[in-house]
């Protein structure tokens, strides 16, 4: 295990003051009014291990709206329900693909092209079929998301009101991806539903040291280190966990997988969340972009820190 060695406090401070730099080459998310105002020079690191043990740096007490980071959770959420029900080959792959995008998280020209088939459950197409899913299964679907994330985070959470606001009035091409997949009968609710879904779960406000917690139960094969809760079975673990390492940071995925080497997902809000399996889980926040989405910064202290403490998925 990397985390318990001595030196991570100061690994962590040389890592922020690599990364902390790179953020002025980014930019922050505009395309929701509500996320231009966020601060670029906030940053911040932290990692949780299994046995509870946090290590952490600069603003990780901050909540921010977890943006697309929510759709590991979504999917999480709906193979608990698929696997309840008919069975997450049925329920899901059937409807979602597997596959690295290759195209901008949010094409609508891939959609038309596959058929209305979404790559891969991380770009906006694939989530807005997850949370189909769910509206299928859950008698209040936000609320569902909102309720797993407090039992993974140990905290009460909140939806941010601004964002989701803000984010109603900048649906133009969710809109017309969710069109497009009731048009081509991947959609089996009212597209206004399922759209609502989606807003409420990118708002909710978390912070870095939150979300390390949450995510560590993908790190564990399944299990909530923290309660004993087996939140999904080993197998599925393992799938959500390939899936990020995969498609998680859209387009770049493949750049991260070479530079990183841990199942990632980020949000446009400059969150990345990360596993190390049997070891840890870890986020980075820092709001300015890169061209494809993903946190610069966030992205820069991921590589470094997999440099310094030895982190890999082997």
């Amino acid at each position: 295990m990397t985390a318990d060695r001595p030196d991570v406090t100061e690994a962590l401070a040389e890592v922020a003051d690599i990364a902390r730099p790179a953020a002025a080459d980014g930019t922050v998310a505009s395309y929701i009014p509500a996320l231009a105002h966020a601060d670029p020079s906030r940053f911040g690191i932290a990692l949780v291990d299994l046995d509870g043990t946090e290590h952490a740096i600069g603003d990780v007490d901050v909540p921010f709206p977890i943006q697309s980071i929510s759709k590991v959770f979504s999917l999480v959420l709906a193979m608990q329900k698929a696997e309840a029900h008919d069975g997450v080959a049925e329920e899901l792959w059937s409807r979602v693909g597997r596959e690295p995008s290759g195209d901008p998280y949010n094409s609508l020209v891939q959609l038309e092209r596959e058929r209305g088939i979404p790559r891969n459950p991380m770009i906006n197409a694939g989530a807005l079929v997850i949370d189909d899913v769910l509206f299928g299964h859950c008698d209040d679907a936000p609320r569902a998301t909102l309720e797993l994330l407090e039992l993974l985070a140990g905290d009460r959470l909140s939806v941010d009101e601004d964002v989701r606001r803000s984010e109603v009035g900048a649906l133009h091409r969710n809109r017309a991806l969710a069109n497009l997949l009731a048009d081509f009968g991947n959609l089996h609710h009212a597209v206004d539903d399922v759209l609502d879904n989606y807003v409420h779960e990118c708002a909710i406000a978390m912070t870095a040291r939150q979300l390390a917690r949450a995510i560590r139960f993908l790190a564990n094969d399944g299990i909530d280190p923290a309660t004993g809760t087996r939140i999904l079975s080993r197998e599925l673990a393992r799938r959500v966990a390939a899936i990020m390492l995969t498609c998680g940071t859209y387009d770049a995925a493949g750049e991260f997988a070479f530079n990183v080497g841990l199942p990632c997902k980020s949000g446009v809000a400059g969150g990345i969340v990360g596993i190390v399996p049997r070891h840890m889980g870890l986020c980075v926040w820092s709001p300015p972009l890169d061209r494809t989405g993903n946190s610069l910064a966030g992205r820069v202290a991921l590589h470094e820190l997999a440099e310094r403490l030895d982190l890999s998925i082997v």
